[in-house]
């Protein structure tokens, strides 16, 4: 393949998959953002470029991201490169949301750290189904005793 056709399917690879992909700088400024995230969030990309990734982050966890997430800009290393982050969501809406995402860090072309890009998905339903599943198990535990 060459170099322009790579760049192609590098760019509809990011514009059309269907999880959310998002790149944030150093500082937290979102720097892109795909469809996926535009229908997950409910952000366009235009409402979401330019701005802290605070705009999905719930209130509650900010401290916490911010922590880690400044953690990872220093040290150039994370776990959730090769391990998924379950983390809840705010959607535009302010539906609250489960998410799984993976990430891996960006460098410049000096090899410095320039920001993480995540590859997110939804799965609420999922947890709402596991949970539902819990219960029942719960329940029928209890009717039968705990045998």
């Amino acid at each position: 393949m060459g170099e322009i056709i790579h760049e192609e399917l590098y760019r509809q690879l990011v514009e059309r998959c269907n999880d959310a992909i998002i790149y944030s700088d150093r500082e937290g400024i979102i720097r892109l953002w795909n469809k996926g995230a535009e229908q997950m969030l409910g952000f366009t990309a235009d409402e979401a470029l330019g701005r802290s990734l605070d705009i999905f982050i719930p209130e509650n966890q900010r401290a916490r991201h911010w922590e880690g997430y400044f953690r990872v800009m220093e040290t150039g290393s994370t776990r959730y490169a090769t391990e998924l982050l379950a983390a809840p969501a705010t959607c535009k809406d302010g539906t609250r949301i489960s998410t799984e995402f993976s990430m891996t860090i960006i460098r410049d072309a000096a090899g410095a750290v320039a920001g993480t890009a995540a590859v997110m998905r939804d799965v609420t339903a999922r947890w709402q189904k596991e949970k539902a599943l819990r219960s029942r198990v719960a329940e029928l535990e209890k009717e039968s005793g705990g045998r």
